[in-house]
């Protein structure tokens, strides 16, 4: 399992497609100021929104037993998936966000859910589906069952990235699956 990378640090990844919500659940729960590359969004094709990460956001927060924990979002185009292999490395556990109403966004899951699996210690992923509540918009209980369906187990959560308390639960779920993991490997 991936432990601390610095003395009592961990690095978490935040992934997802575009507009999912990793900038946005970073800066949520982020204790200092996250650092954004953001750029003008040249695909208002497939998302009308003005930015789009283009290489990583960043954000720190400490645990109570004064832990740091890093925090990385990716980009969410596929052209940029050499920095997702660049800031997976050493990861201690990611986090895949997903948004339910977006077009095929259990295939989007699973896209991510595949290039970030290897890069991880085993079981170490969670995800987080937003706007499961939208009309026509997939259920988490449905993208729980397409991971279960594929052989892999990871909690999945019905977010919203732009509060606190779920973005916090997300990284409390992770924690308590590294320590799980932890543990069965100590065994």
């Amino acid at each position: 399992m991936n432990g601390p990378d610095v003395q009592g640090e961990f690095k978490i990844i935040f992934t997802g497609p575009m507009g999912a919500g990793k900038t946005t659940a970073i800066a949520a729960i982020s204790e200092i100021t996250p650092i954004q590359t953001e750029a003008p969004n040249t695909d208002r094709i497939s998302h009308a929104k003005a930015s789009t990460t283009v290489g990583f956001d960043y954000g720190r927060i400490t645990l109570a037993d004064g832990q740091v924990v890093r925090l990385y979002g990716t980009p969410g185009q596929a052209r940029y998936r050499f920095m997702w292999e660049i800031l997976g490395r050493g990861a201690a556990g990611v986090i895949v966000l997903v948004d339910a109403q977006q077009p095929g966004a259990l295939v989007q899951m699973d896209s991510f859910v595949d290039a970030f699996a290897p890069l991880v210690p085993p079981g170490a992923i969670v995800v987080g589906v937003g706007r499961t509540g939208e009309p026509g918009a997939p259920s988490s209980d449905a993208f729980a069952a397409r991971l279960q369906a594929r052989g892999i187990v990871a909690p999945v959560l019905s977010i919203d990235a732009r509060q606190l308390a779920d973005v916090r639960l997300m990284v409390q779920t992770l924690a308590c699956v590294l320590a799980a993991g932890a543990e069965a490997g100590a065994a």
